[in-house]
């Protein structure tokens, strides 16, 4: 990351008079950091089913509704392009338009739909016998094979074939850690979309709008603006706020509401998790203070964010389970704590009093993650979330969500 910027969210364009996302270095540099996570894995190969892991290597993806299902998967060896079995046609697809990998890497596959065809069928024991054949042919057989996500017909078979099966996706989860200056682009492109949605939220927020007609507005300008997959947002409000259900309803909004939403979704496969809290035409001073409370735990977090310092430091300044209603760290998981962003919605660093005292890990230069935290009112029934996307530099923190966040936003006040 040295002397790389961190540039503002340009357009969604390819232009010549700018220097924008270099697609083609972005593949390069994933693909590169996969090798290199083989290589020093001590596996013959990586099978992956984990579809980010999938489009990490071989730079494809096709649409949620598939990408889940268990029936894409790739292999990643020390020598060569990986090779794909996709669904159906998307394999056509990817020989006309995904050029980087030769014609004869794209292969049609299908293991069943995660068991609603039965492995009696005899898909699973076939793709793997294909699978053991190549790797025989590249000298790599009788290596242990890392396997990231797996359903557990397909392992029995790949054991009762003589594979020998290792975890691959920790070394995947370490490869995918450092950012690269395009996917961090990619990712100040996607909080800048949020950036605007919050706008239009802010606006819409009055008394009698639904939480659920709040869902739609931002699924709609989230497709208006370009994401690519808009996977969750979170509508809370009045008494749901506390304690936080992490799901949305019917429920209307009303005059002195606290409301929090988040908003996840991708831009060219990298995505957001950005938390705003607001008051709805006016706010108590309990709620005041739950803001201000949250405010000033995440400002300690992100204060403690620097290159080199460990993720148990940044867990100690955060506030304890007993400091927030919570009886311990993992009843309150995911109120106060840190995940990392990129393709995936939670890849590392994960900082929280949970897991970081037992396993830190050292924070370096072009991390990237979101951190959250939440203070329910006095009131018992409001409460305030707040979350702030990070990228780290040499320098420190840059903040990559920039609706306003500092004091809580009254929106259409009174």
């Amino acid at each position: 990351m040295s002397g790389t910027p961190i540039l503002a969210a340009p357009g969604h364009m390819a232009v010549d008079y700018e220097e924008r996302v270099d697609f083609d270095r972005l593949r390069g540099y994933r693909l590169a950091r996969a090798k290199e996570a083989l290589e020093a894995s001590g596996c013959g190969a990586f099978l992956l089913f984990d579809f980010y892991n999938i489009r990490y290597t071989t730079q494809t993806w096709i649409g949620g509704a598939l990408g889940d299902k268990m029936i894409r998967y790739a292999l990643l060896t020390r020598d060569g392009a990986p090779m794909l079995w996709d669904f159906g046609s998307a394999v056509r697809h990817h020989k006309l338009y995904s050029n980087w990998l030769p014609d004869e890497n794209c292969r049609p596959g299908f293991l069943g739909f995660r068991g609603a065809v039965s492995p009696g069928a005899g898909l699973m024991r076939d793709a793997v016998t294909e699978i053991k054949a190549l790797l025989t042919e590249a000298g790599v057989a009788d290596a242990p094979v890392g396997v990231d996500i797996v359903e557990p017909p397909f392992l029995f078979e790949m054991q009762r074939q003589g594979l020998t099966v290792v975890d691959a996706q920790q070394f995947m989860l370490d490869a995918r850690v450092i950012k690269s200056r395009d996917e961090i682009m990619l990712l100040n492109q996607a909080a800048a979309m949020v950036d605007g949605v919050y706008q239009d939220i802010s606006e819409a927020l009055k008394p009698g709008v639904r939480e659920n007609e709040i869902v739609a507005l931002a699924n709609r300008r989230l497709y208006e603006l370009g994401s690519d997959q808009v996977e969750a947002v979170n509508a809370i409000s009045g008494d749901r706020c506390n304690p936080h259900p992490h799901n949305f309803t019917d429920r209307i909004i009303r005059p002195g509401d606290q409301a929090f939403f988040d908003i996840i979704h991708s831009y060219n496969g990298y995505r957001t998790c950005y938390y705003r809290t607001f008051g709805v035409g006016w706010a108590t001073p309990q709620q005041y203070d739950a803001y201000k409370q949250a405010r000033e735990w995440m400002d300690r977090a992100i204060s403690a964010i620097r290159p080199g310092v460990g993720t148990d430091e940044v867990a100690r300044v955060l506030p304890k389970a007993t400091d927030f209603g919570f009886e311990n760290e993992l009843a309150a998981f995911g109120l106060q704590f840190a995940h990392g962003l990129g393709l995936g919605l939670h890849e590392r660093p994960i900082i929280s009093r949970l897991n970081s005292f037992a396993e830190p890990i050292e924070l370096r230069p072009g991390m990237v993650f979101a951190m959250e935290t939440y203070c329910p009112a006095a009131d018992g029934a409001s409460a305030a979330r707040i979350e702030e996307e990070v990228v780290l530099t040499e320098q420190g923190p840059v903040i990559l969500t920039k609706f306003p966040a500092q004091e809580l936003f009254v929106a259409n006040k009174y």
